[in-house]
């Protein structure tokens, strides 16, 4: 594996452990964010707060205290101390639209990456949903069928109890030594 492909494949790994599922969401903390574009939360959500306009509550939600502290136990160092305010989570929308108010080169970048993993997220997703569909389908199937699966091992089973089951013996067939006691 190339040196760029093993990068990239952290990356996407480093990304996928800053998800989390909130109020049945996928979204990135501010934090996170900011750390992975390069600079300090407190910049990151001033850019926020002055375009709050782009950020809808389907892109953006600030957390509860109750949602902070069960994110915090999920993690065992304690990164998350010293805050005054509570974090924005911030939905895959909410991160593309970052992108536009954060211009340098390590955010453009760093979005890009983000929004790939998301996409594939949701194309998993889908995958899956499309396999569990097919599985509840063939399930109606096979349960509609039963009775005719019933009855074929039904006609299984005495086929092979009649083979079990002992003859008397038969006379042997072919060709008669007369030199022999028969």
């Amino acid at each position: 594996m190339a040196k760029k492909e093993l990068q990239a494949l952290v990356s996407e790994q480093k990304i996928l452990n800053k998800i989390h599922i909130i109020r049945s969401q996928k979204v990135m903390i501010d934090e996170h964010l900011a750390e992975m574009y390069g600079v300090e939360t407190k910049r990151l959500n001033e850019q926020v707060k002055r375009n709050l306009k782009r950020f809808p509550r389907d892109f953006m939600f600030e957390l509860s205290v109750n949602e902070f502290e069960n994110l915090k136990s999920h993690f065992a160092t304690s990164s998350w101390g010293g805050r005054r305010k509570l974090p924005r989570a911030f939905t895959e929308q909410g991160v593309a639209m970052l992108s536009s108010i954060l211009n340098s080169e390590t955010a453009i970048e760093v979005n890009i990456n983000i929004i790939r993993v998301f996409t594939k997220m949701r194309e998993y997703a889908l995958t899956n949903k499309e396999i569990l569909m097919q599985l509840a389908k063939l399930e109606k199937e096979v349960t509609g069928n039963s009775k005719d699966i019933e009855n074929i091992f039904m006609v299984l089973k005495e086929l092979i109890s009649k083979q079990t089951t002992p003859t008397k013996p038969r006379n042997k067939i072919g060709f008669k030594n007369y030199g022999e006691n028969v």
